[in-house]
């Protein structure tokens, strides 16, 4: 068994994908451990599920400080106390300064709700339905100084059906997001997964500009 790989969460809501996260590193083999959960809001839900699954929380509230940066130096001081080996943003409704991308680089995952390059930024559903996609899904990458630009670690797509709504989109990328963002998490803790300058590399092989591709 590998060594346990401490995870540090943030996020600004419900904390849906970290449910899924707190899931699957209690099946028992999980090398994987959430050592705390952070938020910028004090009443994002997420909080309260750390809280019963017995994880460590905090609030720092970004409307405290002078700027981002103010922020993020503060936010980094607080991660860094509980020494993880890794950063996971769930949620986390916050634009991240250089200056903390680069504190974390080869470190930091996140989870977004479309087929990156597609649609960065927000109401990615929306959006998909307007161009009359057939296909959607949700994206898990390292994260760099790009807006959802960083390299692509695995990608689960899904049809979009004649019938959907924004809603019902939501919901089926939703349940895509809490497989594979567990999956990337757990690879990284088995020290399968790493970023090297070229990109993403998966037990030492480069993954393609789309990661790795689970389609549904």
């Amino acid at each position: 068994m590998s060594q346990t790989c401490d995870v540090v969460v943030l996020l600004s809501g419900t904390g849906s994908n970290l449910q899924a996260l707190i899931d699957s590193t209690r099946t028992g083999d999980s090398p994987a451990r959430i050592a705390a959960v952070i938020s910028n809001r004090a009443d994002a839900y997420g909080l309260q599920r750390a809280r019963d699954a017995g994880i460590d929380t905090r609030f720092l509230d970004h409307k405290a400080f002078e700027g981002r940066e103010a922020f993020d130096a503060a936010m980094i001081e607080l991660i860094d106390a509980f020494n993880p080996k890794l950063v996971v943003l769930a949620g986390f409704m916050r634009i991240l300064s250089a200056g903390f991308v680069r504190h974390y680089q080869g470190r930091l995952l996140n989870i977004h709700p479309s087929l990156l390059p597609k649609y960065k930024g927000l109401h990615t559903h929306q959006r998909a339905l307007e161009a009359g996609d057939t296909e959607h899904g949700c994206s898990v990458h390292f994260v760099t100084e790009e807006l959802d630009g960083g390299p692509l670690v695995v990608q689960a797509v899904i049809p979009v059906e004649l019938q959907d709504s924004q809603q019902s989109l939501a919901q089926r990328v939703h349940s895509q997001e809490h497989l594979i963002y567990p999956m990337a998490v757990r690879w990284f803790a088995e020290g399968r997964l790493s970023l090297g300058e070229q990109g993403a590399l998966l037990d030492g092989k480069l993954l393609a500009a789309s990661g790795h591709l689970i389609r549904t």
